[in-house]
């Protein structure tokens, strides 16, 4: 939260990391990581210490549950972290706690998702064992190019996410509708998606089945499928 990232879900505690055992009286609120941090992964931020943005990262995806930390990488990486600095942190501990699970996130993690809902999305379609979707496609049209949530280049299919605050105003409906259409007279199929689809994965990932190619090889990511 102090580096401005988005969430799944609001924590119910603050984690911190102290060099020395706490007394009693602790408050249930705060969760305490008792040991030494590198100096190099620490840092100062709105006057606090804290811990840096990929070290953040990687301890969230070690805490997290997969969904929510794989939106947490999803957002670090579009905040300017690089994939190789997360590794990286992985690769000192590979066998520490949660590290196997941060290690299949940081692989999977794209800065391309613009929103948590985006990410959700995209966990949904490799929970499935899709391939992995390219996010922000680029489409040409006669109206100009546009930039799609996220789909698939090769089969010319896009995955739109479509939240409430997209559509201030009738103008705006106007627009999108305009858009839309200009991207499927370039040949492209669109699918949108709204949080009740999210809600309801199995059949959306029957939609989204309908559009892709019937012989499509799906991967199996079983550890997706776990806390």
């Amino acid at each position: 939260m102090l580096w401005g990232l988005p969430l799944w879900s609001v924590p119910t505690q603050v984690h911190v990391y102290q060099s020395c055992r706490p007394g009693t009286g602790q408050a249930g609120d705060v969760r305490r990581h008792l040991g030494p941090i590198d100096a190099a992964a620490v840092t100062t931020l709105a006057g606090l210490p804290v811990t840096t943005l990929p070290r953040t990262a990687v301890d969230c995806a070690r805490d997290m549950r997969r969904l929510p930390g794989l939106v947490v990488m999803d957002a670090a990486l579009r905040a300017g972290a690089r994939r190789e600095d997360l590794l990286a942190l992985i690769h000192l501990d590979p066998t520490g706690r949660g590290m196997r699970r941060a290690l299949e996130l940081a692989t999977l993690a794209d800065g391309g998702a613009e929103s948590p809902q985006e990410s959700a999305l995209r966990f949904v379609l490799l929970r499935a064992g899709l391939p992995q979707p390219d996010t922000q496609v680029r489409v040409d049209s006669r109206l100009g190019t546009f930039w799609g949530d996220l789909g698939w280049e090769r089969w010319r299919t896009l995955l739109e996410y479509d939240g409430r605050s997209k559509y201030t105003g009738r103008e705006a409906l106007i627009e999108e509708k305009r858009r839309h259409d200009a991207i499927v007279e370039a040949g492209w199929r669109i699918l949108r998606v709204t949080k009740e689809d999210l809600r309801a994965p199995s059949a959306l990932l029957t939609r989204v089945s309908r559009l892709l190619p019937a012989d499509i090889q799906l991967t199996r990511r079983p550890y997706l499928r776990t806390g």
